[in-house]
């Protein structure tokens, strides 16, 4: 059974960064993606980014952009969301999802994803 977990959330200003970790178990082989959702409090669950697993290639909400990247350690099993230039915007729950490993990922799926993470608590203050 695929598993994420996530980490690194916390509270930080206008401006700063935050690096999220998911480590994921349960993976067989390197097949497979990665995604990056967040919930603000009162809105609906958003895409924000994904990485395939056997590419490393990446697909981006419009609105991080330029400011978040993901990455991937296979040898660690774990993902990684770089934050930069965060804003009040931002704030949300950051939730770690994953594919099964039956496919190969040339680029990455905006979903669905199967495996979900309990979530991260990200607030940035004005």
């Amino acid at each position: 059974q695929v598993q994420p977990v996530e980490s690194g959330g916390g509270t930080v200003q206008a401006g700063g960064s935050l690096r999220l970790s998911c480590a994921v178990s349960g993976y067989r082989g390197l097949n497979g993606a990665v995604a990056w959702f967040r919930q603000a409090p009162g809105k609906e669950r958003e895409f924000v980014c994904a990485v395939s697993r056997n590419t490393g290639a990446t697909i981006y909400a419009d609105s991080v952009k330029g400011r978040f990247a993901v990455s991937r350690d296979n040898a660690k099993n774990t993902i990684y969301l770089q934050m930069n230039d965060l804003t009040p915007a931002d704030t949300a729950v950051y939730y770690c999802a994953s594919t099964p490993t039956t496919y190969y990922y040339v680029t990455p799926p905006r979903g669905p994803f199967d495996y979900w993470g309990q979530g991260t608590q990200v607030t940035v203050s004005s």
